[in-house]
């Protein structure tokens, strides 16, 4: 779903940041309904918050992950923070930091930019959101 959306080259024409690219291309491949006003959201959390922080990546997944699974707000239930939790997890165990800096110097190229981090993103939220159904 959103890896093979992001894989094909998704936002890469609308010059999107990582996090937009999380959160438009979830919009797109899980039908997720955000009008554009909510998808501007996530323009201020590219490149880690603009300060190379908490990779894009990973706030634009919870983004996704609090508009799939949250009626009413974060308080209403523990599932959002264990989904969140398992999230960061996952992607920490498989790429081994979270930080926009780090993954950067590790992943980032002039050729690929940014997109094995990005696809990897991808991949676990499909892998949850296949497993949660979409709501």
């Amino acid at each position: 779903m959103l890896l093979k959306l992001l894989q094909d080259g998704f936002g890469s024409a609308m010059d999107l940041n990582c996090a937009e690219k999380i959160l438009y291309g979830a919009n797109w491949a899980y039908n997720m309904k955000l009008p554009g006003e909510a998808l501007k959201l996530a323009a201020g959390f590219g490149g880690g918050m603009g300060v190379e922080s908490s990779c894009g990546v990973i706030t634009g997944g919870v983004m996704v992950l609090s508009s799939l699974y949250v009626s009413r707000n974060g308080h209403e239930s523990g599932r959002i923070k264990a989904l969140e939790k398992e999230f960061i997890e996952t992607f920490t165990k498989e790429m081994g930091i979270i930080d926009c800096s780090d993954l950067k110097a590790k992943y980032r190229n002039d050729e690929i930019k940014c997109n094995l981090v990005i696809f990897k993103a991808g991949e676990i939220l499909d892998r949850i959101v296949e497993r949660e159904g979409l709501n």
